[in-house]
């Protein structure tokens, strides 16, 4: 990408709090025809009718009309225009796709103008660290000690840093959760430790860790004993409730390999009583991955074959009714042979009515939407492989200006 096509800001400062400013971090990976003839809309519209005309572009356009003039960026950036117009600005979720290093600097796919843009995430990105989006923000833990916690918005490059749940016992995984109250902006955050309590392997403790930002606290962790499971890494907040992927610790186990276990965020159980909770796994499971769609519990999961259950077959997508599971698509097989390196592992992650599935080994990117059943590709992201070991990966988020951390 040359120089003149990008709006890469490279005179950010990561190291401080953002200040909510939205900066145009996007960059353009097309070239704009630079031979125009400037006319002022000032004496053809008033301000009123270039603020709407503003907030009712996709907010990648949006991001483009700072740089056209002082006046527009100041609209922009206007309290009126974050806090009101900018609720007309299509909340469609942008998928963010990057390498596992050190840099911030990955590629951001908007569904809605179907393009790819370079972008520079305010906080750095590992492939060690989870993400967790909700309604325009994104929650970080560092996934080899969960002792490091962020939020930010993406857009805006605003925020904050959590200090991390004490917890006196080491844990060997960590999931993370964030939910977002659209109405207020507060937000909850949910670490989910895991651990053996003892020598046996089959013996498993979890920890669930719970942040109000409206108090600024962690209450009290509640603990509660796992027998034959163990948490990992996947969990989602769905309608006040809980949701964590458990596996199974017993040898050779792999039919009942994956479960469920849910708590109530605001009937919490007394301890001890996780496994009360349990919900099977609607098949035998390679890779399953969480998401909230609209209020929904929505799974992704890779399906085993028959005669090797740890190969994957294929990938179903299931929305949880109670405590049963109601298959909604199959991927079709032209996409599934598309990935090309499909593992039995992939990226998966949905807002909306959109679900977008990574291999980890590749850039090709499907899209599931729930709501009309079609599956479609991406178009190709110009990020390309380095070395042949060379993972990607990603998560999605939903552009606003209107909230912070």
């Amino acid at each position: 990408m040359n120089g003149d096509e990008s709006w890469f800001d490279n005179d950010i400062n990561y190291s401080r709090k953002g200040t909510g400013v939205f900066h145009p971090n996007l960059g353009h990976l097309e070239k704009e025809d630079k031979e125009c003839n400037p006319i002022s809309l000032d004496s053809v519209l008033p301000d009123v009718l270039q603020e709407k005309i503003l907030a009712s572009l996709p907010i990648a356009c949006v991001v483009k009309a700072c740089c056209v003039c002082k006046k527009w960026n100041g609209m922009v950036h206007s309290k009126k225009f974050v806090l009101d117009d900018a609720d007309v600005l299509s909340h469609n979720p942008w998928y963010f796709m990057f390498t596992g290093s050190d840099e911030p600097v990955g590629f951001v796919y908007d569904s809605i103008l179907q393009k790819w843009y370079g972008f520079e995430f305010p906080l750095i990105i590992k492939d060690t660290w989870i993400a967790a989006p909700s309604c325009g923000l994104v929650s970080f833990m560092d996934e080899e000690s969960s002792s490091e916690l962020h939020v930010c918005n993406p857009i805006t490059r605003d925020y904050k840093k959590l200090e991390a749940p004490l917890d006196p016992i080491f844990s060997v995984y960590s999931a993370l959760a964030f939910s977002v109250d659209r109405e207020s902006d507060d937000y909850t955050v949910v670490v989910v430790r895991s651990r053996q309590p003892s020598a046996d392997y089959q013996q498993w403790e979890a920890s669930i860790h719970v942040y109000y930002s409206q108090t600024m606290i962690w209450v009290p962790p509640v603990f509660g004993n796992m027998e034959g499971w163990r948490a990992g890494n996947v969990s989602v907040i769905c309608d006040g409730i809980l949701y964590f992927l458990v596996y199974s610790t017993r040898v050779g186990e792999i039919r009942n390999s994956h479960g469920l276990l849910s708590y109530n965020l605001n009937n919490p159980p007394s301890s001890g009583e996780l496994m009360d909770t349990f919900i099977s796994a609607p098949c035998a499971l390679t890779c399953g991955r969480l998401m909230n769609l609209n209020n929904e519990l929505v799974m992704v999961g890779g399906v085993g074959r028959q005669d090797r259950l740890g190969i994957i077959r294929g990938i179903r997508v299931w929305v949880l009714k109670g405590r049963d599971w109601e298959e909604v698509s199959r991927m079709p097989p032209r996409f599934f042979q598309g990935f090309g390196e499909l593992d039995e592992v992939f990226a998966g992650t949905g807002a909306g009515d959109l679900i977008y599935i990574q291999s980890y080994g590749a850039t090709v990117l499907a899209v599931f939407d729930i709501k009309s059943n079609q599956w479609t590709w991406s178009q190709k992201c110009p990020m390309s492989k380095r070395s042949a070991l060379q993972l990607f990966s990603g998560f999605c988020f939903e552009p606003r200006l209107g909230v912070s951390p």
